[in-house]
């Protein structure tokens, strides 16, 4: 059985602590149940479903620490578990870093459970495909795709009182659609922790149109264009950027955070007075785990508000150093947007260009956040307020940091790989070179 309940679950996890014998001992307990399909040319090539349940013990000797893990649970393999990661930590060196573990934390319950989604099986998968598959077939496209759900849970304890328990379910849907003769190409992903707000029908007929539209492309000069970002290509950025608030990487001169001379840029106006960013396990839309990895209670906090960097996150050790309160990094995180879609951004453009999705983006300069990547499955030049033309895809050299200081309007945010992005105009974005990729 993947999923434990919360008794099981506490069960298990006070018998390994009886067992130690350790200053201070960790238990992590998880387990799920992961089933996925995917197809390629209008065909399913592999579909299956795996069922795992696993626990890892970390034993602590002052600042020495070793962990190992196991998926038998009979009493003798556990004691022997606890054993094996007492003898690990015993050999291991000092961590200079080490925090000692957190006592009992009171959390939030979780809301990322959907009985939709844990009740996903065989003939749901097959339907799903189906739907995507057969009106590809029907308009002579070709579709490649791949859904993935799961259902599980996972549970932390220590021998200083510490409980927690949280269950969660997610499906990842994504398409793209080809054109028979491969020059027209349509991308578009769902991803949703309740399986009954995924439509692969639905999101094929978008990836289907954008295959048909985007096919005899016109190239265009590189050069500084506004362009409106799709929220899967803005999330692509924004991701990257939301990793980087690292309050350690900016005291140490790391990151764009961080002043030249010493110092970080917490307090001041980095972005447009229109960009808030937050994060909330508790929202309805993207709900996440009541806990960081490290058993540290996660709460709303709100990053940037209207332009101005309000707090960074902070490992337990820094935070410690610094003298401030530890903060969790951001899982997935809320853009405030209007209420304006794709279309009424597209409408009020003279000239421009719709971006569906960026691919292959690697870090070019951490330091000022500047990112270098492709376009792609889609790419549109607009005119007067309508989509004229497909164009050639584009390599861009941008920096979300300078996109969010050139913000002409915010559209609806819609949950994209786990965050509620908006689509985005921005004005002055560089384009590079061109790119033969479809």
């Amino acid at each position: 059985m993947a999923i434990l309940s919360r008794e099981e679950a506490k069960k298990i996890i006070d018998k390994v602590l009886a067992f130690s014998k350790a200053d201070e001992v960790s238990v992590g307990l998880s387990g799920d149940r992961t089933g996925n399909i995917r197809y390629a040319r209008n065909s399913v090539s592999t579909s299956g479903e795996t069922s795992d349940l696993s626990l890892s013990v970390t034993s602590v000797y002052g600042k020495k620490s070793g962990t190992a893990t196991i998926n038998e649970f009979d009493d003798a393999s556990l004691e022997k578990t606890v054993r094996r990661a007492e003898e690990i930590a015993k050999l291991a060196p000092d961590n200079p870093e080490y925090v000692p573990m957190l006592g009992a934390q009171q959390y939030a319950e979780g809301k990322a459970f959907a009985q939709s989604t844990a009740d996903i099986n065989p003939e749901y998968r097959a339907q799903a495909a189906f739907n995507s598959i057969d009106p590809c077939v029907k308009k002579n496209l070709t579709a490649a795709g791949y859904m993935e759900d799961s259902a599980g849970f996972s549970a932390i304890g220590n021998n200083k009182g510490l409980f927690g328990y949280n269950k969660s379910t997610s499906v990842d849907f994504s398409i793209t659609v080809r054109t028979a003769d491969g020059k027209g190409s349509g991308y578009v992903t769902r991803d949703f922790n309740d399986a009954s707000k995924l439509n692969t029908s639905a999101a094929t007929e978008i990836a289907m149109q954008k295959a048909l539209a985007s096919a005899n492309t016109k190239a265009l000069e590189p050069g500084k264009y506004t362009v409106i970002l799709e929220p899967t290509a803005a999330a692509d950025l924004l991701l990257n950027m939301m990793r980087s608030m690292d309050a350690r990487s900016a005291d140490e001169g790391r990151s764009f955070l961080g002043k030249k001379g010493g110092g970080t840029r917490l307090g001041e106006k980095l972005f447009d007075e229109r960009i808030t960013i937050y994060s909330d396990p508790m929202n309805a839309e993207i709900p996440g785990a009541p806990y960081s990895f490290d058993g540290r209670p996660q709460e709303k906090v709100v990053w940037i508000d209207k332009g101005v960097v309000k707090n960074m996150s902070y490992s337990r050790f820094w935070a410690e150093k610094q003298g401030v309160k530890a903060t969790p990094p951001a899982g997935g995180f809320i853009f405030e947007g209007g209420n304006e879609s794709i279309a009424d951004l597209i409408k009020g453009t003279e000239k421009g260009i719709l971006v569906t999705r960026f691919w292959y983006i690697r870090a070019v300069d951490p330091q000022t956040l500047l990112y270098t990547g492709l376009t792609r499955d889609g790419t549109f030049y607009i005119e007067n307020g309508q989509i004229k033309y497909p164009v050639k895809n584009f390599r861009f050299n941008e920096s979300p940091v300078i996109m969010l200081n050139n913000v002409e309007a915010i559209g609806k945010p819609v949950r994209a790989s786990g965050s509620l992005v908006p689509p985005l105009k921005i004005r002055d974005f560089t384009f590079t070179s061109l790119s033969d990729a479809v």
